[in-house]
């Protein structure tokens, strides 16, 4: 029987059955689940980014809700923009990496490098504003779990992990249901609210709580503040580009229509959100304030009341909240996917699991993410000022890089008008980024600009390391042929038992000359020892006519085992210039961990030790003997002979 098929542990329970290579394809993603796979970070901003822009505008108090429209309305305009030229690079670039593979491509490695750690940076942000968002609906709607802010944050990010960790299809599955659940409850609040504006019946069921008395006047710098704040809306967009490998075929014909529905809900969102938050007076509330309310929570009191429909919806944008992050989920993996390929990251994050997710990005975003929930203790408007920089910096490294793109591929129809639409989102996505960067950076956002540079370091400083490995392992010769070298093998033995057999057994077939060393510590009688010996081992070889193994005895006055034993390595080399000596380890082994721990883990101290002695000349071989347990039976020996319950 298969090994896999002897038992389902905890990790099938928590994240299903491994996958086979063969399943590849049915791990692949449609337009309505791919909708709330890469869609949910986007749509969800509506929840929060009008809410941004507002809690600026407070100081202003009626005023400020007025300005909401217009500000709402240019970042409509610069969303649609950015949209646009995504929709040209999805066809150009189908297999994936978004900004980084259009910068690195037409701007040069260390654009790509800085898009990809903006990219990566705003993904793992993403994650922390959207949980901490949804944690902030929940609390609006029930107060009393306020305390519990954080443990809520971090539950829905463990929840979030293992989900994702069960693989695309299964995370696109789970989110389909909440996904189209936010857009209609959200699509009925709007519809009922302009409908009662529309006939002139746009008084509040319930009344939101009063505008802030106004302490400030309108000033252009107020208003940009409002616009950075504001931009966090824009965030999402990129990443059904750096997703597109995740579609089922026609790939690009599917991305190209998710990221259609995915822009059109979000505009037509933002639009309404704003229009009714000045038609019903609902403005920004503290934070921190006993009496917090988000926008959608006043919004929707207002319009529809706060009856059965309020704590429908707000279960709804809760859920899309909390999961908003799973866009992430979705998109950083493949990013450091793709820097893995290249050797910017371990090989290990362009490896998938058993569920055919990277799993090694997954857990990585976790991990950071709770760190910044932790350090941020759970609180949205504590993560906004860091928010979108990262994605306006990719945005603009890419569209500048499609404009290089068109101007090397002049064949193609349209060239002209779409390096112009690049170019046009490219100043004004990068004139964005400075009014986002100067007006956030007193209030937290200066992190962003020490967190790229840093990031940037580290991919550098690993490319540079396995380049280094590289070029010292790389080989461009035929096979060297040497005349064979004698080779010694040493067991080491602390007392007579099966896997001191065992090791000592396979040494016997690796070389005639074996050797036999007891470090000498005080705690074992080695009279007792040499009579076994004489016993159990020299006499039967002899009676076989084979040349048995010496017991060498080497003392160890401070009861180490490490270094007694590398001194007699060292006069062994001596002893056999040019020649290769085989430490051959018995290992006792558990399989259950926990009865594993009884046994400390002596041999793997001593083999690190060995390895990490830079003596070229040493071999070091583990034989493993399994301790048997009730549970299983016996197992053979490592050489074919059953192997026998003893002494272990």
């Amino acid at each position: 029987m298969p090994r896999r098929q002897q038992g389902h542990g905890l990790m099938d329970l928590l994240l299903g059955r491994p996958l086979t290579n063969a399943q590849a394809r049915q791990e692949k993603t449609g337009v309505l689940t791919g909708v709330a796979l890469l869609g949910l970070d986007a749509l969800s901003s509506a929840a929060y980014g009008p809410e941004a822009a507002l809690t600026v505008l407070r100081p202003l108090g009626a005023s400020g809700v007025w300005l909401l429209l217009p500000i709402t309305a240019t970042i409509v305009g610069l969303l649609m923009i950015v949209a646009g030229s995504y929709a040209q690079t999805l066809a150009a670039y189908p297999s994936g990496g978004g900004a980084y593979s259009v910068a690195k491509q037409n701007l040069g490695r260390g654009a790509g490098l800085l898009a990809a750690t903006a990219l990566m940076l705003d993904y793992l942000l993403n994650v922390a504003v959207g949980i901490s968002a949804g944690t902030g609906a929940l609390v609006s709607a029930l107060p009393a779990l306020r305390p519990y802010t954080l443990p809520i944050t971090l539950g829905l990010l463990t929840l979030l992990t293992l989900v994702n960790l069960r693989g695309v299809s299964e995370a696109g599955a789970a989110f389909v249901v909440p996904t189209w659940f936010f857009i209609t409850s959200l699509g009925v609040v709007l519809a009922v609210g302009l409908y009662k504006l529309a006939i002139g019946e746009a008084a509040p069921v319930r009344q939101p709580p009063p505008l802030a008395v106004p302490t400030a006047s309108l000033g252009a710098w107020l208003v940009i503040r409002a616009f950075a704040s504001g931009c966090t809306a824009m965030t999402g967009v990129e990443a059904i580009s750096n997703a597109v490998p995740l579609f089922r075929d026609p790939t690009i014909r599917r991305a190209r229509a998710t990221l259609g529905i995915i822009v059109g809900t979000l505009v037509t969102m933002l639009l309404g959100i704003a229009l009714l938050c000045r038609a019903y007076g609902v403005g920004a509330t503290d934070p921190d304030g006993a009496n917090y309310q988000t926008v959608l929570s006043q919004l929707i009191a207002a319009v529809m009341g706060r009856g059965a429909f309020y704590f429908v919806a707000m279960a709804a944008i809760l859920c899309v909240l909390a999961l908003s992050a799973n866009t992430s989920y979705a998109g950083f993996p493949l990013v450091c996917q793709v820097l893995a390929r290249e050797r910017y990251l371990p090989p290990g994050f362009a490896h998938r699991g058993r569920r055919l997710a990277l799993s090694r990005g997954i857990l990585t975003l976790s991990g950071l993410a709770a760190v910044l929930l932790i350090v941020c203790r759970g609180i949205t408007d504590r993560l906004i000022p860091l928010f979108a920089i990262g994605a306006l910096m990719a945005f603009t490294l890419s569209q500048a890089g499609m404009v290089v793109h068109w101007g090397r591929h002049r064949e193609q129809e349209g060239w002209r008008w779409r390096r112009a639409l690049n170019g046009v989102g490219a100043v004004m996505t990068a004139l964005t980024l400075c009014i986002v960067g100067v007006s956030k950076f007193r209030h937290g956002g200066w992190a962003a600009f020490v967190l790229v540079p840093v990031g940037l370091m580290v991919l550098a400083r690993v490319h540079a390391a396995y380049t280094r490995t590289r070029q010292a392992t790389e080989l461009k010769r035929p096979l060297l042929l040497t005349p064979p070298s004698p080779m010694v093998a040493v067991v080491p033995v602390d007392r007579w038992s099966h896997a001191s057999e065992t090791a000592l057994r396979f040494a016997l077939t690796l070389s005639d000359d074996v050797r036999a060393v007891h470090i000498c510590s005080g705690d074992t009688d080695e009279a007792a020892l040499d009579s076994q010996w004489q016993h159990f081992v020299q006499q039967p070889l002899l009676e076989a006519g084979r040349t048995p193994p010496p017991l060498v005895h080497v003392g160890s006055p401070y009861r180490v085992l490490v270094w007694p034993l590398m001194d007699y390595l060292d006069a062994l080399l001596e002893e056999v210039p040019g020649g290769t000596v085989a430490i051959v380890l018995p290992e006792l082994l558990e399989r259950r961990w926990y009865r594993a721990m009884l046994y400390g883990r002596r041999s793997e101290l001593l083999r690190s030790a060995l390895l990490l002695s830079g003596e070229r000349r040493l071999v070091v071989v583990s034989v493993p003997w399994y301790l048997r347990t009730d549970a299983h039976p016996a197992p053979h020996s490592a050489w074919g002979a059953p192997a026998h319950p003893g002494n272990g």
